[in-house]
């Protein structure tokens, strides 16, 4: 029988071997690029953008928001192989907190692999490939956000654009990229509203 290739396995399985084939107590973020093959972006995007989908995170969505715009900014300008600078690359994951991450996306991933499928197929590809790159670094931008729960929507956005990316659905692709657009909107309007209130609050 031949063995499966690196892009014939299932995503939810994939991150199931990236987790069993971490060593140590911890993994660098350039180890887990180096282990990402053909799919590297979409993986890598998914992998980083999954920890800001959990409500009230602390710590993790700033830590991996930088690398996350890093790779988005490559998708924009076009490179066919993502790269990390050793500053970034550097920044590690701890090998039980991969392997409960793997545990708990695995059952939405399946979902979502079971209704996508290739559609639209052109927005996953270049030249549209590249607008979608921009709204990825809009997306990871918001995550840095400074306020309680803002990391969850853009980063839920995030993981279902790379989905599309890796299942080339153009419609998942919308999909994320019009959470992703309405969550910063929405910070965009209660950022004026606020200003609004404060100018009207000191005399301004």
């Amino acid at each position: 029988m031949t063995a499966q290739q690196p892009e014939d396995v299932a995503i939810s399985e994939r991150l199931d071997q990236l987790a069993a084939d971490a060593e140590g107590e911890a993994v660098s973020l350039a180890w887990v690029l180096a282990q990402l093959h053909e799919r590297a972006f979409g993986l890598f995007l998914l992998i980083l953008a999954l920890p800001c989908c959990i409500p009230f995170l602390y710590g993790i969505p700033q830590v991996v928001a930088l690398p996350l715009m890093f790779i988005a900014a490559q998708i924009l300008i076009g490179r066919r192989t993502p790269w990390l600078p050793q500053k970034l690359g550097t920044r590690t994951i701890a090998t039980s907190g991969l392997t409960s991450l793997a545990n708990r996306a695995r059952p939405w991933l399946r979902r979502i692999e079971a209704v996508s499928r290739p559609r639209l197929s052109a927005l996953t590809r270049p030249p549209m490939e590249r607008l979608v790159g921009l709204a990825l670094v809009a997306f990871s931008a918001s995550i840095l956000v400074p306020l309680p729960g803002t990391n969850t929507v853009p980063g839920f956005a995030v993981v279902i654009v790379s989905m599309g990316l890796l299942q080339r659905d153009g419609v998942l692709v919308i999909l994320g990229a019009l959470i992703g657009t309405t969550w910063i909107a929405t910070l965009i309007f209660a950022g004026a509203t606020l200003a609004s209130l404060i100018k009207g609050w000191i005399g301004l």
